[in-house]
């Protein structure tokens, strides 16, 4: 029996060690059951928006595509002064960049498929969703083959044929190469689902526009609107 307890505290506390290891070590990595993992996951499972007001501001600051994405592969989110409850949740999420400790906020529409990334301003409780101007796309869902859904019914066929639309992969093209999102025509706060107006530019003169929601972990394109020049 005293082996046995002795066997015991030496794999408890083998177990303990190695769970420190993996906390430390490959916190950013792995280890999806941690709750800053949770939340960045879900992030990463969303289009990132950037609106112009905050782009200016990013530019700035010299930060990129790839620096604000990387808040969220190994940055550290501040849950004590997160907005953690109501619609949109918030997150204060901190990196050091270029030597300096630099603070974005990620909003998360709820139910939407977009996430916003904006530069810190006033209180975050009181943050709103952006209802103005354009949002630029700068990260879609990884590992993912397509993430486009559109709406199988008449309207839609005809729609497709008059605006030249093929399939799911042409607009997921577009929107990986210069999709934004209208915030002015987006309705963040829609019941049921939020909704979200996509502008897909194809040529000069020539952009693509659509409303859209988020449907089993897709976004469906349930209507597309005359495609007038800008």
């Amino acid at each position: 029996m005293k082996n046995f307890w002795r066997r015991l505290r030496l794999y408890g506390f083998g177990f303990g060690i190695g769970l420190i290891m993996v906390f430390f070590f490959f916190r950013n990595r792995g280890c999806t059951w941690l709750p800053e993992n949770r939340v960045k996951n879900t992030f990463l499972g969303r289009v990132l928006v950037v609106s112009e007001d905050n782009q200016r501001i990013f530019d700035q600051h010299h930060l990129t595509d790839s620096m604000i994405e990387s808040f969220l592969n190994d940055g550290s989110i501040f849950f004590g002064s997160s907005k953690k409850q109501g619609n949109p949740k918030v997150y204060k999420i901190e990196k050091e960049v270029n030597g300096k400790s630099v603070v974005l906020w990620f909003s998360m529409p709820e139910n939407a498929f977009i996430a916003e990334v904006v530069w810190p301003k006033g209180s975050i409780q009181q943050f709103k969703n952006t209802t103005s101007g354009l949002g630029r796309m700068i990260h879609f869902p990884p590992n993912v083959e397509s993430f486009v859904f559109l709406k199988d019914n008449s309207i839609m066929n005809e729609q497709m044929k008059k605006f030249g639309i093929k399939d799911e992969k042409q607009i997921q093209f577009l929107m990986k190469k210069a999709g934004l999102i209208d915030f002015s025509k987006s309705r963040l706060n829609a019941e049921p689902v939020p909704e979200q107006y996509v502008l897909l530019p194809r040529k000069q003169g020539d952009t693509l526009k659509a409303r859209t929601t988020w449907f089993k972990e897709h976004i469906e394109f349930y209507q597309f609107e005359e495609n007038k020049p800008e």
